[in-house]
């Protein structure tokens, strides 16, 4: 069929090349061809490393890109400057998106961070006065977040079904009549010490060490899964190789996950096995 046993051979190894060239595994190198872009925000900077210091094992050439904003990412992604960003969930994608015109999509699901209700003035809800200053973002996406996880604390009730798309006037009942305040998102951390209670995010929690990340009175856990983190891309790098090893990579490497581990402590969940 194919001629020559020493043309088969040739013809055999040239498809192994070809396999190893494409499906390279760990320990394997490939050429994936130009570097993989990819941005992303300072909060998950640490385990990204990790994760290209792995791939650089496999010949995929990873750079990472660190914003310092939540619109530049996707801008960029939208633009083609970049392959790929690394820092947000659905609800912040979608508005992303309504507002921007940008037209991208999931990937594939990263982590899924804890985010808590947190307080240095009351050990329990129970404690909190009618009248309690309640500190909550001010931003459409994480507003809803945290009125969801007032309503499982058995503060408030909201609209039936609003979801994470919930605003105050979703609000039905308020018994302790809360004052809700909001504020940035990344102010929520030191307002800790003039309000009775905030939302607050782990990772800010630790840089202003205004409180223990691990003390939140409850946290939202893996109650609402549209906020796992999501690598996303514009639908023309859907089918980037590239992209769908390092997202292997960082979902399956046991360095990564001790990164991750040392990064977030127990106040994270990997979204690809929920």
């Amino acid at each position: 069929m194919f001629g020559s046993t020493l043309t088969r051979r040739r013809l055999l190894a040239s498809f192994a090349a070809l396999l190893l060239t494409g499906l390279a595994g760990p320990g394997l190198a490939a050429d994936y061809g130009k570097p993989l872009k990819l941005g992303t925000t300072a909060a998950f900077v640490p385990p990204l490393e990790v994760a290209v210091a792995e791939a650089a094992k496999e010949g995929l050439k990873v750079e990472l890109i660190e914003f310092t904003d939540w619109i530049a990412p996707n801008l960029s992604v939208a633009n083609g400057d970049i392959d790929a960003n690394y820092f947000q969930h659905i609800p912040f994608l979608e508005n992303a998106n309504k507002d921007g015109g940008y037209g991208l999509v999931p990937f594939a699901p990263g982590i899924i961070n804890n985010v808590g209700l947190y307080s240095k003035k009351h050990k329990s809800f129970d404690e909190l006065p009618v009248g309690a200053r309640v500190a909550i973002p001010n931003d459409p996406v994480n507003l809803g977040r945290a009125l969801q996880l007032l309503e499982k604390a058995g503060l408030i009730t909201l609209k039936p079904g609003v979801g994470y798309k919930a605003t105050q006037t979703d609000i039905t009942s308020n018994p302790k009549n809360l004052r809700l305040i909001e504020l940035e998102a990344v102010q929520l951390a030191r307002a800790l010490e003039e309000v009775d209670l905030a939302l607050g995010y782990p990772h800010y929690l630790r840089l202003a060490g205004t409180i223990d990340p691990n003390s939140a009175l409850l946290f939202d856990g893996l109650d609402y899964p549209e906020y796992v983190i999501q690598f996303v891309i514009h639908p023309r790098s859907k089918d980037d190789p590239r992209l769908r090893r390092f997202v292997e990579i960082y979902q399956t490497s046991p360095a990564v996950r001790a990164a991750l581990d040392k990064a977030n402590g127990s106040l994270y969940q990997p979204g690809w096995k929920l």
